[in-house]
């Protein structure tokens, strides 16, 4: 397979070359790859965990477990003067 790098992403690969910490492009390349299997594979578990939790407040919302929307606010307010008053 051949690919194309545009001249930001040559000179990218290259000054990580030049760096010493690869020793050619391969190396550059397999190690973004890497990085990117493992962002996906984040992504995927957070998508996952995401769904879940809109699941359960979905199944709160449909039993009437609901707080009010006011009711929160304040309470975040309130967390957040005492936050700003304890870092004076």
């Amino acid at each position: 397979m051949s690919i194309s790098l545009s001249p930001e992403h040559e000179q990218f690969v290259l000054s990580k070359i030049q760096s010493g910490r690869y020793t050619d492009v391969e190396q550059v390349i397999a190690a973004a790859f890497q990085l990117l299997e493992e962002q996906e594979s984040q992504y995927t578990l957070w998508l996952e965990d995401t769904r879940k939790k809109v699941e359960v407040g979905l199944k709160e919302i449909e039993r009437g477990e609901v707080l009010d929307t006011e009711v929160v606010i304040n309470q975040l307010k309130e967390k957040l003067r005492q936050k700003r008053e304890n870092q004076a």
